[in-house]
This record gives structure tokens, sequence and C-alpha cells, in this order.
């Protein structure tokens, strides 16, 4: 009875989790071992990870969160897998792991609809049972294992922000910002860190496309450019521009992921990432990793399909550089508001570092950079895992 009343109170999740191990030393000092296996249950934490999403990104998710889901530590955490298919449905879905992985987990039967309740004395999920009965089920953080639009993008952090809920990772501005190709730009110049000499335009340029493409060329000095949408993560809707021709035709495949438009120079250099974890100015910046691209750039299909690019780590590049890196990406998340984990790329030029991008949610499929990088530090998948709910608890207690 008193577990029942700790699990069910609004005190602080650690001062919980102490009080439930005292009656668990009692529990089993009286050796009432059906009731210990009860309590223990009830001293996990419950965690939501949440996959999928209404993204052009869709598929790496769902990788992403296969791996998240087979190394985070079941002793601690009390898993509820929440799947968003690719039309925006929210599904609780009590199935096999490995059917996340190849798709298959939308056709189970027991699916049910489920979403986050933004009430913040319910701090939970709303589930919608076969009796048409809805049900509450009471989560103490949000893992948002969810890449690109309509999750990376401040939406889901907004969501739990309004439950009160810790949400691993950056809070809702930050996330939004560093979505957003050409706020990124904005706010990392007035921090004086070098960014690649960039441009943007809005969709009511494509009724002028020779104007455009004008104002364009004069502000970056001429070809080769990329065109990058503005507001899509992992190099989607990417392409090279050599030409103006090209260029037009990059900024329509950019305009069908997005709004607005980031067309920036092509910068010469070996492609190196960072991998910062923390909360504000208490961060581990990790040994940078270098990546040589098995195509032109190091586009979507690099990333997440092929498994065909080399990663190196360490990166090739000089202890000074190495040193100088670190201290930028600390000072770039800093900048940018983020909190809990985000990878942070450079590219690593004669002339010195420019930094590319800042990726809020960063993959972690088998094939990816963060948890490498931070495996190298010495912090195994598990343990990283444990981490980042431990700082979005942190850093909610504060707020």
């Amino acid at each position: 009875e008193i577990a029942q009343c700790l699990v069910g109170s609004e005190m602080c999740i650690r001062d919980r989790s102490y009080y439930v191990q005292v009656v668990l030393s009692k529990l089993y000092s009286e050796r009432t071992h059906f009731t210990v296996r009860m309590v223990e249950n009830m001293a996990k934490m419950k965690i939501a990870v949440l996959f999928g999403g209404a993204s052009s990104e869709h598929e790496v998710s769902l990788v992403s969160a296969y791996s998240v889901l087979t190394n985070i530590p079941k002793d601690k955490y009390d898993v509820m897998c929440i799947g968003i298919t690719k039309k925006g449905h929210w599904l609780c879905y009590p199935g096999e792991y490995e059917d996340i992985r190849t798709g298959e987990w939308e056709n189970n039967p027991d699916n049910c609809t489920a979403v986050i309740s933004p009430d913040t004395v319910s701090k939970g999920v709303i589930l919608l049972g076969a009796d048409d009965k809805c049900y509450i089920r009471r989560l103490d953080a949000v893992f948002p294992v969810l890449h690109g639009r309509f999750g990376e993008d401040g939406t889901v952090q907004a969501l739990c922000a309004l439950a009160g809920l810790p949400c691993v990772g950056c809070d809702m501005t930050s996330s939004a910002d560093c979505m957003d190709k050409a706020i990124t730009h904005t706010i990392l110049d007035a921090a004086g860190i070098r960014t690649a000499p960039y441009c943007y335009i809005t969709r009511d340029s494509l009724h002028d496309m020779d104007g455009a493409c004008d104002t364009i060329e004069k502000k970056l000095g001429g070809y080769p450019m990329f065109v990058k949408p503005a507001c899509a993560g992992s190099s989607v809707g990417v392409s090279r521009a050599a030409d103006r021709e090209a260029l037009k035709n990059g900024i329509k495949i950019a305009f069908a992921h997005g709004e607005k438009v980031v067309i920036e120079a092509e910068i010469i250099g070996k492609e190196v990432e960072c991998a910062v974890l923390g909360n504000g100015t208490d961060l581990i910046a990790s040994i940078p990793g270098q990546i040589t691209p098995a195509e032109e750039f190091y586009d979507y299909d690099a990333k997440y399909k092929l498994g065909t690019s080399v990663l190196d780590i360490p990166a090739k590049i000089s202890p000074e550089m190495t040193e100088e890196l670190r201290e930028t990406a600390k000072k770039a998340f800093i900048a940018m508001g983020c909190s809990g984990f985000s990878r942070v790329d450079f590219f690593a030029t004669e002339n010195g570092l420019v930094l590319n991008e800042i990726n809020t949610i960063p993959g972690f499929t088998p094939i990816s950079m963060y948890p490498k990088l931070m495996a190298n530090m010495g912090i195994e998948y598990g343990d990283l895992l444990d981490r980042l709910i431990e700082l979005a608890v942190e850093r909610n207690s504060e707020n």
C-alpha cells in the first residue's frame, strides 16, 4: 500500500525511487517475493519511446528506435512503445521490437490509439481501448526517437512541455531553431561561429526564378552551391548545383519539403562530426569523427541506406584543430540553447573550421556516428540512453 501511494504521488522521481527502495528492503527482509517483484516493477521509471513520424525520415526513425529499445536498460525502465504512422496516427504498439525495424509494427492487431495528454495532472498517455473507453497510463518521461519534421522540430517537445513531462533532448525553442537552417545561420553568426556563406528564399521566388537566381549568384559569388530545404533534416531534398539550370531544379526539389529554401556556397573540406552531451555548461564534447562519403556528398542514402561511407574515429585532423572543434561544438550547443544531446557537424578546411549544422536528434542506427562517438569516450549505448533520460529529468525539475 505504501509503494502504491508513492508511485501514484507527485513527488520528485528521484525521491520516489528512494522511498520505494526503502519499502523493498523491508519486503526483502520479510521474504515476500511476489510483492517484491510487484514493487520492483513499480519502481521502474515509465518511459514512452516515440518512433516513426509523419516525416520523410520515417524509416530511419524505425531503425533508430529498434536500436534504442534493444539497448535501453530494462532493469530501470518500463517502456511503452508509441509509433506514429506516416499519416500521423499515434498507436500504442505492444509487439516485438523486430517488427518496428521492418515496419510491420503498424499491422499488429493489438495496436490501440495513444496520445500524450497535454494535461499536467494526467501526466501520461491517453489510450483508446477496444471497448471505446479511454484509459490513462502515467509516464515519467518521453524519449522521442523521431527524425525530421513533426518530431525533431519542436512540435513534440512543445507537447511534452505542456504536459509537464521530461522530454529527452532539446526543448521546443532550440529544436525549432536548429531545425531551421536560416535561423541557425543567424544565431551562429551572432555568436561569432563561422558558417558557410548563405542566403535563403521563400516560395514567392518561384514566380521570378531568374530574378531569384540573379540575387543568389550575386550574394554567393558563383558556383557550385548547395540547395537545401530550410526545415528538413538528414540531407533530405538537398542537391548540388554547378550551374543556373541545376540551381533552378534544386530550388524546385527543395520547395517540395517546405516553404523556405537555404542556398549555401560549397565548402571544400573534411566532413567532421562531434557528439555533445549534457545540460547548460556542464558538457561533454566527444573526440570528433570523420565521414568519407561514398557518394558525391553525404546525402540521405549515404547516411542511412547504403552503409558504404567510411567513419573514422578519431578524425584525421591536427590535435590543435581537434580541440578547437570540440570547444566550438560546445559553444554552438550553448548558443543555440540546446540541452541533453546534439551532434554538431563541421567542415575542416585548409582555412579553418566551418560549422555545417546541428542535429538535435541524431541517428541512433547501428551505423550512426553519435553513439559511436560516445562509445569512443567510454560511454556505451545502454549507459548513454540512461544518461539522456537523467538529463531530461534534471532539466524538467529545474523548469
